[in-house]
């Protein structure tokens, strides 16, 4: 059916990130497909899920989610991204991925580091080719906040870039959906402000106690109701 919601799928969701986004979106009546190396963490990970509100939510290998999703989410960390790309790479041929991936490089995740070709994201498209439409969002916002039953988060504008316009547009509409404001950010490029962005709110939570800093965009849009 034409208005029928996609099925998401959450590639490494069983962490702190994925697994808030796939409740988020599990919350907002969307299937849900959870990814893992190991698929018996992704099994229990929806289990938990499924527990927690009913939702509809199933968990199996990373390759298994990819291939099954119709949108698919990547939220692994920084060091896993090469190898998990290689991993799915032919599943998520034709569709949408959503790259959530921050260059951290523990211990100094204070300090902005930008990966060689300029962002994560723009390493993703390269690495995937352009039969992938990669859209870069949800970097700057902190995992507790997914966690909230807070149905708005006011204070944690999503950033989206991405080369396919529409694209971005369908990923600024989702995160609509789950509470954000988000903002068509321009092309894959501009994925690297969000990127480096993280490292400085991960400072400034530390120099100043926030739980979880995030960014507003001030100024309303000419063609706003």
């Amino acid at each position: 059916m034409a208005d029928r919601k996609p099925t998401l799928s959450f590639i490494g969701g069983t962490g702190d990130l994925g697994s808030g986004l796939a409740w988020r979106f599990a919350r907002a009546g969307y299937r849900v497909l959870i990814g893992s190396r190991a698929a018996e963490k992704a099994v229990q990970a929806a289990a938990d899920l499924r527990a927690r509100d009913g939702a509809d939510v199933a968990g199996m290998g990373n390759e298994e989610a990819a291939a099954a999703g119709d949108i698919v989410f990547m939220t692994v960390p920084f060091a896993s991204q090469e190898g998990t790309l290689a991993a799915i790479r032919e599943a998520v041929q034709g569709k949408i991925l959503v790259d959530t991936t921050v260059p951290l490089m523990p211990p100094k995740v204070t300090r902005v580091q930008l990966p060689a070709g300029g962002s994560a994201a723009k390493r993703t498209q390269a690495f995937l080719g352009d039969g992938v439409r990669v859209v870069s969002a949800f970097q700057n916002v902190a995992a507790a906040h997914l966690q909230s039953a807070q149905a708005h988060l006011d204070d944690c504008d999503v950033l989206v870039a991405g080369n396919d316009a529409e694209a971005c547009e369908r990923v600024v509409g989702l995160a609509g959906e789950i509470g954000f404001k988000a903002w068509h950010a321009g092309g894959i490029e501009n994925s690297a402000v969000a990127e480096a962005l993280t490292s400085v709110l991960i400072f400034m939570n530390k120099r100043y106690g926030i739980a979880g800093a995030g960014i507003r965009i001030t100024g309303t849009p000419k063609n706003a109701a």
